[in-house]
């Protein structure tokens, strides 16, 4: 035997170590999932009215810092100036300039950003542990004291606009936009990237006036998940922030409509080679005893890579590289969204799969193995989710912006490993029906009417 042969002789394929004479090696069973986050914490509400949810987790001597504030309005100018101004409200102070605010946070190993929808304006920072205090220092200073000086307004300005006019030509930009009009009509939700001409005409005064009248702590929430006592961060937030006040609240979005489904538009975009396919319905909050059910369902449709719809339209027919469902919450309510894209020539065949796979989750429900399953990869996932300082703070601000806090992270695992098949066959069949998803397929209209529309798909809002 050679070398070459003793070498292959050796070592064996990961097909040849997964079975044995008898057939394919069982998977061992995964063991007892630990709850998300077990850790000493803090939830309180400071004298100006900031959420404050401070978080130990020591793994790494960083602090994670997430500070999320309601930023809605419904001035036609709104979007636009909210923009500007979180691209410029970290380029100086009274106190610092652009460059003395990212050395100063440079020098504690950290770094700060800022930005907005039509939600919320929010902040991003990490620092290293010991430079906590400096980081809040210069984001205190930043809430109270930004400047937005006409030069710094108009250079992040114009280069706004060029962001705009690249972002409004990609697919999946112009298929959101779509989808968030059909939904939502004029709902101030669906003004998510401003018209390059609005951002055209903000001036640095209108971003200064902005800022005053809704960059408020009361009703915003901050997080801070890294190694730091909680106990010690009030105090130290009361120092740091204390001039941040307000008697006035910061701007909610206001409620959306309910969705109601049964109509899916196509909205035409003349030479498109691709298709985009979204659908959405409207579900329950995660405070629902539902949800659980409804996650692993989820899941099973075609929240992650064993899903039935991406077994279907991307591992079986190749219509698409990617298929996926997944949750959208915004202020008290949730909905799922299924969003795949697609070659011309398949998009009626992925859409009249993509039905068929929703009607077929409430006909032919997951079956026992297939929630173990999705319930395995749920609780494995938030566990690796929040295993992080970073990927914890981002699941506590997603939750704590809703009203929840590190309790029902700690506890979600229970929840979950409590749903039985029978109802998560319910969740399938109530919130998965046909009938109740809305939408839109984004493409080259002469090629996909009329396919389309012998599917059910309107070519106008009225039909």
């Amino acid at each position: 035997m050679t070398s070459a042969e003793q070498v292959k002789a050796a070592h064996r394929s990961a097909e040849e170590i997964g079975r044995t004479a008898a057939g394919p090696r069982p998977l061992p069973a995964l063991g007892h999932q630990r709850a998300a986050a077990d850790l000493s914490h803090v939830d309180t509400t400071l004298s100006n009215g900031l959420r404050v949810l401070a978080v130990r987790k020591a793994s790494v001597p960083m602090v994670e810092l997430r500070l999320w504030i309601p930023f809605a309005g419904e001035d036609r100018m709104h979007a636009a100036t909210a923009e500007v101004l979180a691209e410029t409200v970290l380029t100086g102070t009274a106190r610092r300039d652009r460059v003395e605010i990212d050395a100063e946070v440079a020098l504690i190993g950290g770094e700060l950003s800022a930005g907005v929808d039509p939600e919320r304006l929010y902040f991003g920072g990490t620092a290293l542990s010991e430079g906590l205090p400096t980081l809040l220092e210069v984001l205190g200073d930043v809430l109270t004291g930004a400047t937005y000086s006409d030069a710094e307004v108009a250079r992040e300005r114009e280069r706004l606009i060029e962001r705009i006019a690249v972002s409004r030509t990609q697919p999946r930009t112009i298929a959101r936009e779509a989808l968030q009009k059909h939904r939502y009509g004029d709902h101030p939700v669906t003004r998510e990237v401003p018209q390059a001409e609005d951002v055209a005409e903000v001036t640095a005064e209108q971003v200064r006036a902005l800022h005053t009248a809704s960059v408020l702590p009361r009703g915003a929430v901050l997080v801070l998940v890294g190694d730091l006592d909680p106990q010690e961060v009030p105090a130290e937030l009361e120092r740091a922030l204390g001039g941040w006040k307000s008697d006035r609240s910061a701007v909610v979005l206001p409620p959306l409509p309910v969705l109601t489904g049964g109509n899916v538009l196509l909205v035409p975009r003349a030479g498109a080679v691709q298709s985009q396919i979204r659908l959405s319905a409207q579900t329950v909050p995660r405070v629902d005893p539902r949800y659980p059910a409804l996650q692993l369902a989820n899941l099973a449709f075609g929240g992650y890579f064993s899903s039935r719809l991406v077994e279907n339209i991307r591992e079986d027919k190749g219509y698409t590289y990617g298929a996926h469902s997944g949750f959208e919450f915004t202020g008290d309510t949730a909905v799922v969204n299924v969003d795949a894209d697609t070659a011309n020539e398949v998009t009626a065949a992925a859409y009249l799969e993509t039905r068929y796979e929703l009607f077929r989750l409430g006909t032919v429900p997951p079956t026992a193995e297939e929630v173990e399953s999705v319930r395995q990869y749920a609780m494995g996932s938030l566990v690796t989710g929040t295993s992080s300082q970073g990927g914890l703070a981002g699941q506590l601000m997603a939750l704590a912006s809703n009203g929840l806090g590190i309790e029902w992270l700690q506890s979600h695992p229970e929840r979950l490993a409590a749903v039985t098949a029978e109802q998560v066959a319910e969740a399938a069949a109530e919130f998965f029906a046909p009938g109740r998803f809305t939408g839109v397929v984004v493409g080259d209209a002469d090629l996909l009417a009329p396919k389309l529309a012998a599917l059910g798909v309107s070519t106008s809002e009225k039909d």
